[in-house]
């Protein structure tokens, strides 16, 4: 086992910016919180400084140390950013899902055509790769565009709440079906949609597999500024050998440097002035 190198602390400061890991960036509202994402590319949405990556709470938060308590019921800075959260779901300016490895993550526009191309399941391959409930679901939606969860789940016979989450999720991750909104009366619910008709020419958009690590792990890496051992794949839920391949397609076309195993560093421009 090859121990876990620390950041410099360059590279700390420098995520703290971009991050928004600091007061004076922190975000306060809607609009700050979709500039952050379309900064980033891609963000966590309720993850602390226990996970990397860019995380919407840490940046509610402002602070790199940021640890999501055991009650986040009575936290105020917890429920700033899951409020947020449910705004930027209305507002249909970012995609929001759960992802690969139910992670519930932002995506900024630009990202979507390449995240879709790692994980999304096409039309053609659904009878395929969806289980029946999650395509039981996918056609009740297909037919009604948009429905509350326990409606959804009438409608598509499934009568347990265990399995029908599970198929819902499924569907989250093939990045099919996507929240719209969320009511809290007259009782708690989602709305669920297409994620198709939110952002029809990301998901319709082609790209090779090669590309997409390729220009995930160059969003990652633009604004982390440098990536150890393992972590472009726990941000993001791509497994380690496609991490590896898509750093080291950026150091085989000159957009960064591989100092050593697993670490990779973006190379500054041929125009930055040298460091003093």
């Amino acid at each position: 086992m090859r121990p876990k190198p620390d950041l410099p602390p360059e590279i700390e400061d420098l995520r703290d910016a971009r991050w928004r890991r600091e007061g004076m960036g922190q975000v306060d509202n809607a609009f700050e919180a979709e500039r952050f994402i379309d900064a980033v590319g891609f963000a966590a949405c309720l993850t602390d400084c226990r996970r990397p990556g860019p995380s919407l709470y840490v940046a509610v938060c402002g602070r790199r140390d940021a640890v999501m308590p055991r009650n986040v019921q009575k936290d105020e800075e917890a429920s700033r950013t899951w409020l947020l959260k449910d705004e930027l779901i209305a507002r249909g300016n970012v995609y929001y899902a759960k992802l690969s490895r139910g992670k519930a993550m932002f995506l900024a526009p630009r990202m979507i055509p390449y995240f879709h191309a790692v994980w999304g399941v096409r039309k053609s391959e659904e009878p395929r790769r969806l289980s029946r409930k999650a395509q039981a679901i996918l056609g009740v939606l297909r037919r009604e565009w948009e429905m509350s969860t326990s409606d959804l789940r009438v409608d598509a016979g499934i009568t347990d709440r265990a399995a029908f989450t599970k198929a819902l999720d499924e569907l989250q991750a093939a990045m099919i079906v996507v929240p719209s909104q969320v009511f809290y009366q007259p009782k708690f619910t989602y709305i669920w949609t297409l994620g198709v008709g939110r952002f029809p020419d990301a998901l319709r958009r082609r790209v090779s597999r090669a590309t997409a690590v390729r220009e995930i792990a160059r969003c990652f890496l633009a604004c982390a500024g440098m990536t150890i051992p393992g972590e472009l794949a726990r941000v993001t839920g791509l497994s380690r050998s496609d991490a590896g391949l898509g750093n080291r397609a950026l150091v085989k076309e000159g957009f960064a440097t591989m100092p050593a195993y697993g670490t990779y560093c973006v190379l500054p421009p041929a125009d930055a002035p040298p460091p003093a």
